[in-house]
């Protein structure tokens, strides 16, 4: 029997009495990944939030690994691992120094903090860099430390929060490689906020489409694009189901297109 490491059950959280997530329920499977897709203000890093306990809930809830948010919080931080959008490393410290005091929260013996070190270093192709300052790297290497960061626990449950914006195209193909060996070597179930069709397509076995807060549709990417067409791509697919393009707003061209798609899919 498949077994579901992470069970939403009708999540909901308001702000000024507007539903921001609105009812949302989705299982992910064990060594799954699943992206939570959508416009800004989707709902997408509301819903990570709460799910890594930064947030509490308006109502609904979730089970980790049969631990729930609410009520076993700690149990839950100690299973997940988590990359938010924010810049998360210090770059005042080198890589080794940001791995080292990160261990140390984790209560890691130096015997484990240093083979993990050691390991997630060349894993994430930083051993060479593990004593520069973090300040001095580029984005797609501060991205990979802060990727080791949220692996130095060994949780079996990874957050990753839009992981690729803002990085030129060769650093975001270079992570998209990276998370998808992050799941065959450490068998890690992910979750992954992204607007980024291309990188949804690439990346996951499962698609839950956010709109406005409420959870569209949920599949695979093939079989949403397969029941549209031979052609369709993920763009098209959250055309037909939320009404407007992904990136939202747009001048008078970007509208005509977008309607263009919609008669073409209905």
């Amino acid at each position: 029997m498949e077994e579901i490491d992470v069970d939403v059950l009708d999540l909901v959280r308001c702000f000024n009495g507007q539903r921001a997530v609105d009812g949302i329920s989705f299982k992910i499977p064990q060594g799954n990944i699943l992206g939570l897709l959508g416009p800004n203000g989707a709902g997408k890093s509301t819903t990570i939030k709460m799910l890594t306990t930064l947030l509490r809930p308006t109502s609904g809830t979730a089970k980790l690994m049969g631990y729930d948010i609410l009520k076993e919080a700690a149990e839950v931080r100690r299973l997940i691992g988590y990359v938010p959008q924010q810049l998360s490393a210090d770059g005042e410290l080198t890589a080794y120094e940001n791995l080292l005091i990160t261990s140390k929260l984790y209560g890691l013996t130096p015997d484990v903090r240093n083979q993990r070190m050691d390991e997630l270093l060349d894993f994430m192709q930083l051993a060479e860099f593990a004593n520069r300052l973090v300040k001095h790297y580029s984005g797609g290497m501060i991205r990979k430390l802060e990727f080791a960061l949220a692996l130095i626990h060994r949780p079996p449950i990874l957050f990753l929060d839009e992981p690729t914006v803002g990085l030129d195209p060769s650093a975001k193909r270079t992570l998209w490689y990276l998370i998808k060996e992050l799941r065959r070597h450490f068998k890690t179930t992910i979750l992954i906020t992204t607007h980024d069709m291309d990188e949804a397509d690439f990346l996951c076995d499962q698609v839950a489409f956010l709109h406005r807060g409420s959870l569209l549709v949920i599949e695979s990417p093939e079989k949403l694009k397969l029941a549209l067409g031979p052609h369709a791509s993920l763009d098209d697919v959250f055309v037909h189901y939320a009404g407007t393009s992904i990136q939202e707003g747009g001048n008078y061209s970007d509208a005509k297109k977008i309607r263009k798609t919609i008669s073409r899919l209905d």
